[in-house]
Formats: C-alpha cells, sequence, structure tokens
C-alpha cells in the first residue's frame, strides 16, 4: 500500500464533501517532523484561496469530513492551516505484518501500464567500452527495473554505434588479420589495440587508407564479403560488451541490441519526406531544419543538418529513424534516453523535429534523462594516470580487488570462494552505488577510499545491512522465509522504523516517475540507518525479551531486510547473507 495515495485520496473525498473545488489537490506529504505527524495534508492554503476563506476554517471543514477511523490516532490543524496526520500504531503494525509476508513488500502494479523505449548504454562497438558508458547503462539499468516492477511494458533498445566512416578501416585491418591466418575472435581480443593499430596504419598508408574509404561504399552498397566481414567484426566486439554487462549485473543483452545500421534504408526515404513536408531546405548544399522553438536570445532558429552537402547522413537521421521506429514498430508510448547531458541540444532538436514531421505522436512523452560527468580526485574527468580513456572492464576488475583486500580484512575466516564471490559482489555493488546514489544530473568524483568504506552511504553499508540482520536470524536459529508473526509497536524507534519501512512504494513510485535513481539510494539508506538506531534501542535477542516480542522485532527485522534485498535488487546490485 502506498500511504501518502491512500490519504491523498481520503483528504481529497474529505475537500469534496466539504464542497470544496473538485480540481483542487490534497498536496499530502510526510512530516519532516515526527512532532507534526507522520503526514500532512497542505492543500488548504491553495483551496483558501480559490473560495476566498482563511485557510485555518477551509482546513477545519476538511477536518470534519475526514474519516479516518482506527487509521490515525490523532488528526489536528496547525500554524495558518496545515492538517497533520498521526498514524494509529496498531494499524500501522498490521499493516507491515501484512508487507512483510507479501513477496512485492506490499506494492501495488500499476492500473494502467505503458509500453515503455528505454535508450540506454549504446557504446560504439569500433572501440571497447570505457567509463564514459557506465552511467547510461547503470542508470538506464536501474530506471527499466524499476518500471518492469511497477507493471509496464519495456523495451530496451541498446542504440550502438555499428556504422559509418571508420568500419572501413577496422574491417579492412580484419580482412588482413584474417588473410594470415588469425581469427576474428583472437585478432579482435584488445579491442582497442585493434582500433588504435588500424587507425594508425590508416593515416601512415595511403592505400591502406584508400582501401578503407573503398569498403565504407561497399559496405553501403549491401557488399556480400564486406557484409560478412562487418557483421563477424560487431560479433565479436558485441560479445565483449555482453562480457561487461554480465559481470555489471545489468539486464542488456543480445536481443535488445538496436544499432545505427538497422536504420539505415530508411534514412533517405525519411530525409525526402521531410522535405515534401518543406520542413528541411537546402543550405549551402546541406538539407537543414530551421527550428524557431529553439531560436536563441536575438530570435535566430536552431539549425539542424538532417543530411550534409556531400550526401552523408548524422546522429539526428538517424535519432529520427529511431524514433520513427519506436512508435510504428513498438507502439512506443513513452520513450526514455539516458544520455549525457552534453547531448541536450540535440536531443530538443530530434524531439521537436520529430513530433512536427508526425513521426511520432503528440501524446507519446519523450524524456531527455540526462547525467553529468564522472571526474577523477582532480575536478577532471576520469582518466588513467597517463591521461588515457579507462577501460570499463579494467575499471570493474579493480573494483572486485581492491574490495577483495578489504573483504580479507573484514573476515579472514572467509573460505577462497567465499571471499571471491563476496568481493565480486562488493567490488562491482560499491561502483553502481556509487553513481546511483548521486543525483543524476550532477558530476561525481570518483574515489575508490569512499566508494568501498562500510560507513556511510555506500553500496557495501547497504550490503552489510543486510547481512547483519541476516546474521540476526541464524543466531536467532529462524528461517527469515518461515517467520510469519505479528508485529507490535511499542518503542518509538519501532513506529519510525515500521512507518519507513511502509514508505518502500512510495519511493519506488517516484523513481519511476522522475527516473532519479538516488531517490531510492536515499530511502534505502534511511531505512538502514533507522535499522540501526531500532537494533540499539530495542534488543531482539536478550534474554529478557517475551517470546512474543522477539518474534514481533524479528518479523520487523525481516520487513527491513526484504525492503533492502528488494530496494537494492532494483538498482542492480546484490546482497549476500555473510560478509
Amino acid at each position: 500500500m502506498n500511504i501518502r495515495n491512500f490519504l491523498d485520496t481520503q483528504v481529497r473525498q474529505a475537500m469534496t464533501l466539504a464542497e470544496l473545488p473538485a480540481d483542487l489537490n490534497a498536496h499530502v506529504a510526510v512530516s519532516k517532523n515526527a512532532a507534526f505527524g507522520d503526514y500532512q495534508a497542505n492543500g488548504a492554503m491553495a483551496a483558501a484561496k480559490a473560495v476566498k476563506m482563511p485557510p485555518r476554517k477551509v482546513a477545519e471543514k476538511i477536518v470534519e469530513k475526514l474519516s479516518l477511523d482506527a487509521i490515525a490516532e490523532k488528526i489536528e490543524i496547525a500554524g495558518p492551516g496545515f492538517i497533520n496526520i498521526h498514524l494509529n500504531q496498531t494499524w500501522l503494525a498490521k499493516q507491515l505484518t501484512e508487507v512483510s509476508n507479501d513477496v512485492r513488500l506490499g506494492v501495488e502494479q500499476k492500473t494502467t501500464t505503458e509500453t515503455v523505449v528505454a535508450d540506454y548504454s549504446s557504446p560504439n562497438l569500433a572501440k571497447e567500452m570505457h567509463v564514459g558508458h557506465l552511467r547510461s547503462t547503470i542508470i538506464g539499468d536501474a530506471i527499466v527495473r524499476v518500471l518492469e516492477f511497477l507493471g509496464d511494458k519495456v523495451i530496451r533498445q541498446n542504440h550502438v554505434g555499428d556504422w559509418g566512416t571508420q568500419f572501413g578501416m577496422l574491417i579492412a585491418e580484419l580482412e588482413d588479420k584474417m588473410g594470415k591466418g588469425e581469427q576474428a575472435e583472437l585478432a579482435l581480443k584488445d579491442l582497442e589495440g585493434f582500433y588504435q593499430q588500424s587507425k594508425k596504419r590508416f593515416d601512415d598508408d595511403e592505400d591502406f587508407a584508400a582501401r578503407a574509404r573503398q569498403y565504407v561504399v561497399k559496405l553501403q552498397s549491401g557488399d556480400e564479403q564486406v557484409l560478412a566481414l562487418w557483421k563477424n567484426f560487431k560479433d565479436v566486439s558485441l560479445t565483449h560488451n555482453l562480457d561487461i554487462y554480465q559481470k555489471l549485473n545489468v539486464t542488456l543483452n543480445r536481443n535488445n541490441v538496436r544499432g545505427e545500421s538497422a536504420y539505415n534504408d530508411d534514412l533517405a526515404p525519411l530525409v525526402e519526406e521531410l522535405k515534401q513536408q518543406k520542413l528541411i531546405a537546402e543550405d549551402q548544399g546541406a538539407q537543414v531544419a530551421f527550428l524557431q522553438e529553439l531560436a536563441d536570445k536575438k530570435g535566430n532558429p536552431s539549425p539542424v543538418i538532417v543530411q550534409k552537402k556531400d550526401g552523408g547522413y548524422l546522429y539526428v537521421t538517424t535519432d529520427l529513424a529511431a524514433l520513427r521506429y519506436r512508435h510504428s514498430q513498438l507502439n512506443a508510448e513513452r520513450v526514455m534516453y539516458f544520455i549525457d547531458d552534453r547531448q541536450s541540444l540535440h536531443m530538443k532538436q530530434v524531439f521537436i523535429l520529430a513530433k512536427k514531421a508526425g513521426f511520432i505522436p503528440e501524446a507519446t512523452r519523450l524524456e531527455h534523462h540526462a547525467f553529468g560527468k564522472m571526474l577523477g580526485k582532480d575536478g577532471k574527468p576520469f582518466k588513467t594516470r597517463t591521461g588515457g580513456t579507462i577501460k570499463l572492464a579494467d575499471l570493474l576488475d579493480e573494483a572486485v580487488a581492491q574490495a577483495a583486500i578489504i573483504v580479507k580484512q573484514k573476515n579472514d575466516a572467509l573460505s577462497d570462494s567465499e571471499a571471491a564471490e563476496i568481493a565480486q559482489k562488493v567490488g562491482i555493488g560499491a561502483v553502481k552505488y556509487a553513481d546511483l546514489s548521486i543525483t543524476r544530473t550532477n558530476d561525481y568524483v570518483f574515489d575508490w577510499e569512499s566508494m568501498l568504506s562500510f560507513e556511510g552511504n555506500t553500496g557495501p553499508y547497504m550490503q552489510y545491512a543486510y547481512a547483519r540482520i541476516a546474521s540476526i536470524f541464524r543466531k536467532a536459529e529462524c528461517n527469515m522465509g518461515d517467520l510469519q508473526a505479528n508485529i507490535l509497536l511499542q518503542a518509538p524507534q519501532e513506529k519510525a522504523l515500521a512507518l519507513k519501512a511502509l514508505q518502500f512504494s512510495e519511493a519506488i513510485e517516484m523513481v519511476a516517475a522522475e527516473a532519479y535513481p538516488h531517490m531510492l539510494c536515499t530511502y534505502l539508506y534511511d531505512l538502514a540507518s533507522m535499522y540501526m538506531t531500532f537494533y540499539e534501542a530495542c534488543p531482539i535477542l536478550k534474554s529478557e525479551v517475551s517470546t512474543e516480542l522477539r518474534d514481533s522485532r524479528l518479523q520487523l527485522s525481516k520487513a527491513v531486510a526484504l525492503t533492502l534485498k528488494t530496494g537494492l535488487g532494483l538498482l542492480g546490485i546484490e546482497v549476500m547473507s555473510r560478509m
């Protein structure tokens, strides 16, 4: 149950009964101070302006009609017209008892679901994935997991770079390697080195460069031999990416890939259609759209080149074709792009032009969920010590290696296999959580020491919080999954923890609506922190604790553990029962 939504509905009904205008909102929110109740309804202020009455008088009319018997133990009006709702502890305990035995933890699936197309990760297959692909990959994956959990139909679209002039030189290089007897998989084992070697030959060897350019023409015209080499290269490169996705614990697979090349046949017809609609015109030999919607301060429209002077196409053209496909073939109702903030203007141009051309209906929601940069401690983009780009595979290997050292220091009784499994989960989880816990639009500093810390709002701390609860159940000789006890809320720490646990669905729905994973991280960290406060104040396994109270507190602990496990799982982070 989403308590906020439930209370919002109840207050709105009371406002209707109080004969207030039907279009007014209840504005129910979690109270920032427990002294002022668990939730506040702040709609009386706005309603007062609409009906020209004192806000407190409007609040009184609402409270008079508000029926929350057995749900609220006290409803009071504070200040100019805030309605403070103090929830009944017995009702809260009953709700949490039910939630703790529910596999979905009280999170209801949406009654009206959407078909959502999510465009994320999107590496260039010409090169190995680097740290610049990390944020798109893990932010996008967290959001699609949340949307699917709520019941939406999510179609992942990994819009990989698999077309263009650079593939001419790569195909020529691969042909030479295979001509000398090398297998494609071995030749491309070091994809970055392969790219650099082919680029050097392209720059230094005019005969090789001429052959590479010729191969681009052959590729675009569908030459069977060149296409076969291209597909071979693409398959091997994609396998590198899929290995990283598996290590990173994201849900992208081969079936989600639909690269730039998939839209190649639609580019010429698309440009022709834009011409017919008079949305583009020739300008200095190129086909250009001029968008008045994005005009500068002087009123000059924003120019968008759709086809170059030499007849070539650009990212805009491919992105327009992709949008057309996503509407016509995938029936998208919401399209979400997880691309860095440097592409903000580009995405605005694509969205406006696509809707003006009718490639996508006005009702379809087009969303660019931009994100900031990953920085080093020097405040500059994260690079190697020599200034090179860091391979994502190397970064993840380093995370696991660093985690392994810490895991052994924390618990040297672990077997080698146990330590290796825990290090894998801790290292990858630390990298992901450090990113996801930061407001998406902000830059953040990549720092091994802070992200692998077991203190503060970090991945290891969250994983440890779950493991600690699991250890309590082991000491109690109780199987968490088998426990079915009634929760009793007596101490204030118990009530506060129960209320926070019941707000899981609120956090999930906010993330789905706004695509900010840090909201879920913040919620889970608050929950884990409140559990530690509860644990210190409310003994569970001490001899003086009655069986009934012991089982109640174990059931409360179970609710927290399952919420942490489910929430972290939606972020793509694994938990473990021992650390």
